[in-house]
């Protein structure tokens, strides 16, 4: 039987369903209000947090930027419970674009408000249509998991991603490591080696669906997920 993976809700979800099913899962996705955290993570394999809205500052101690605007404080309180009961049941979690930036929150970081604010607009961070159009490279740190995962595809140390997102990593969560980064310092990816699986990446994988450039990201949570 397929591992139930379950998918935090969000706009856009058809992409993150199919990804989950074409990698062997079994989606199913959550409704806030009717499925709370703690019965969530007793009942599924594995975890995926999508993209979305900011993440309100306020979780992380600041004021808000003038550029965070598009905030859902539920989802924000919601995410955060999935990712703190996650992590201490040891659930595989794969957490995408909001996804990390909620993961590492959740676990005591901090964010960049807005990366041309406070980092600068010489790589491209905001990239939309189309939606998986190659905005910029990374560098993936060797022997992670996520340079496991992508195996060949990251050739020379670098990996070509998409890119829709103005929030990122300042402080980094205690336990986790980072591992991926664009030309500009920006975090690309961070996992936690003490987890089964526990992994973020910045960009959208799931938005190649149709070619399969990052299922490995998705085969890797199912696999985790199997009991």
């Amino acid at each position: 039987m397929p591992p139930r993976i379950a998918i935090t809700p969000c706009r856009k979800m058809p992409d993150y369903v199919e990804s989950v099913r074409l990698a062997g899962g079994d989606p199913w996705e959550l409704v806030c209000a009717a499925d709370p955290a703690e019965a969530v993570v007793r009942s599924c394999a594995g975890l995926l947090l999508t993209g979305g809205a900011d993440v309100a500052p306020e979780r992380y101690g600041e004021a808000r930027h003038a550029t965070v605007t598009d905030v859902d404080t539920a989802r924000d309180e919601y995410e955060m419970a999935l990712v703190t009961a996650a992590i201490a049941a040891d659930l595989p979690i794969l957490a995408i674009c909001r996804g990390l930036q909620v993961m590492n929150v959740a676990a005591g970081g901090s964010l960049i408000q807005d990366i041309p604010s406070h980092v600068g607009t010489g790589v491209a961070h905001q990239v939309s249509d189309p939606k998986d159009v190659i905005a910029h490279d990374i560098t993936v740190l060797p022997g992670t998991r996520l340079a496991g995962m992508m195996g060949k595809a990251v050739a020379g140390g670098r990996l070509a991603v998409n890119s829709r997102h103005h929030q990122s990593v300042r402080r980094l969560a205690s336990g986790f490591v980072i591992t991926a980064e664009a030309p500009d310092g920006v975090v690309e990816a961070i996992e936690r080696p003490s987890s089964r699986f526990c992994v973020g990446v910045q960009w959208h994988p799931e938005n190649f669906v149709a070619s399969r450039t990052f299922l490995p990201l998705f085969a890797g949570l199912v696999a985790a997920a199997q009991p």
